[in-house]
């Protein structure tokens, strides 16, 4: 057998080594570290952007940016999107901590880069809405998220929203591409 067409990992005709046992070892590198850097920095950027918000912002009229279409403005919401669910922020709390826990364990069979960073992008914004929930009025577990970013006839959201939606997106299109966490693809 000419040594090109050889397949790896088999002796060559003649040899008498014993054939290595076959590991399962991955593809390809972990993506855990891309996801943590994506996620620190959409974490970091929606706390800054609400630490900012609330020093300068709050309790002042609205920054027109564009026009009336897009301006800031201070807003807490105890609910979820489009203010619905305000008697509900303990179970948002629940599905931003399960979120998490779901993505760390969906970290340890991560080798998609496309997949690290839609997953770091919902972790980010998961933590950054968490963090919120926890640790702003009017008390633990129940805590009003700071949202500023008014688009005219819209929903007012923050960072964390928006990177829990590029996120999902992502996901979605990786889905409908058939790119699986773990790096395979697949044509259902």
């Amino acid at each position: 057998m000419a040594e090109a067409e050889r397949i790896i990992d088999t002796p060559e005709v003649g040899d008498d080594t014993q054939p290595q046992p076959v590991t399962a070892e991955p593809r390809g590198r972990r993506r855990i570290t891309a996801l943590l850097v994506v996620a620190l920095l959409a974490y970091l950027l929606d706390l800054g952007s609400k630490m900012l918000v609330v020093a300068k912002l709050e309790h002042q009229p609205p920054i027109r940016i564009v026009g009336d279409l897009l301006k800031f403005e201070a807003i807490r919401n105890p609910g979820a999107a489009f203010g619905f669910g305000e008697a509900f922020t303990i179970i948002f709390t629940i599905i931003a901590a399960t979120v998490i826990v779901v993505i760390v364990r969906l970290a340890r069979k991560l080798y998609s880069l496309p997949w690290a960073i839609a997953l770091g992008l919902l972790l980010g914004g998961a933590l950054g809405n968490l963090t919120d929930r926890i640790f702003r009025s009017p008390g633990v577990f129940r805590g009003a998220v700071v949202d500023f970013i008014a688009p005219s006839h819209f929903a007012v959201f923050n960072l964390a929203d928006s990177a829990i939606v590029c996120g999902g997106i992502l996901i979605v299109l990786l889905s409908f591409r058939g790119l699986d966490p773990d790096g395979t693809v697949h044509k259902d």
